[in-house]
């Protein structure tokens, strides 16, 4: 089985063109993504016919579970896209999700990639979160670990808290990310990121995954952070992302549909043995 490595500011996936394949996908993620026993990646991807759009993107996590959205993900589907011959570098991409209809629009002649995605949701129901109060929900204190955070909950068409901090490098987030994601108010579980504005052109934020642990960079979880900050009058409508894998650029105007910018890139490319996790196993 053939696949692509690809990378989006150090948030690095398999990718593979599955048109043509049937397999138990979940359990391929678990093997593949493995850190020492597979590819190692943060998720899979799978590149799909779809009715509505030119092609439909499904990504896995480590874990087996199946995301959302995927903002590097959908950057690095991009990429694939056009090395494959499937897609134009003067061409914006539609993408069908399981978050929504994504449209990327290639820039710097398909080095990087701007990727519309989607109207941030406020709404408990719409995140999901289970308390029952008037939308926005920010600063909702929350303890875990006997640490109070104060979070903020946004869908980027999948589900995010937002804790701003004054220490980024002193967080826990290895412990505090895991009780924060598993959290019962969660009905789906959470994506968690923790923040420090810089300026009001500058954020700087580290992120935990659902279903991945903590990633040097995470497209979702950029805008969510971004349009958090911007609820709370921290920053202005363009703003800088800076994670550990590098840095993204998130416009919102706040009422519209969010909007992620950054590089993307294939790594290497292989042979996976297919002996196994044929759909069904």
């Amino acid at each position: 089985m053939r696949f692509v490595k690809l990378q989006a500011t150090g948030n690095d996936f398999v990718m593979i063109d599955g048109r043509s394949l049937k397999r138990n996908w979940a359990a391929l993620a678990k093997a593949m993504c493995h850190r020492r026993l597979g590819i190692g990646s943060d998720g899979l991807i799978l590149l799909l016919n779809s009715p509505k759009a030119d092609w439909r993107m499904r990504m896995f996590n480590p874990d087996g579970s199946e995301a959302e959205a995927c903002g590097n993900g959908l950057r690095c589907f991009a990429r694939y896209a056009i090395d494959a011959g499937l897609a134009s570098p003067d061409k914006a991409l539609k993408v069908e999700t399981a978050g929504g209809l994504r449209i990327i629009t290639p820039l710097d002649e398909g080095s990087s990639f701007r990727v519309g995605m989607g109207v941030p949701k406020f709404k408990p129901a719409e995140i999901p979160i289970t308390v029952q109060v008037e939308a926005p929900v920010m600063d909702y204190p929350l303890k875990v670990r006997g640490r109070k955070l104060l979070l903020t909950f946004v869908s980027v068409g999948n589900p995010h808290s937002v804790c701003f901090v004054d220490d980024l490098e002193a967080f826990l987030l290895s412990e505090i990310g895991p009780a924060v994601e598993n959290h019962d108010m969660f009905p789906h579980r959470v994506n968690f990121e923790i923040a420090r504005v810089v300026s009001r052109r500058v954020i700087r934020a580290r992120v935990w995954e659902r279903g991945a642990g903590e990633t040097l960079s995470c497209g979702t979880g950029a805008c969510a952070v971004a349009v958090a900050a911007r609820l709370h009058g921290y920053v202005d409508e363009r703003v800088q992302l800076e994670l550990p894998g590098g840095k993204l650029k998130v416009e919102w105007d706040g009422k519209g549909q969010v909007y992620l910018n950054g590089p993307a890139e294939a790594v290497f490319t292989g042979e996976w043995p297919d002996r196994t996790v044929r759909e069904g196993q």
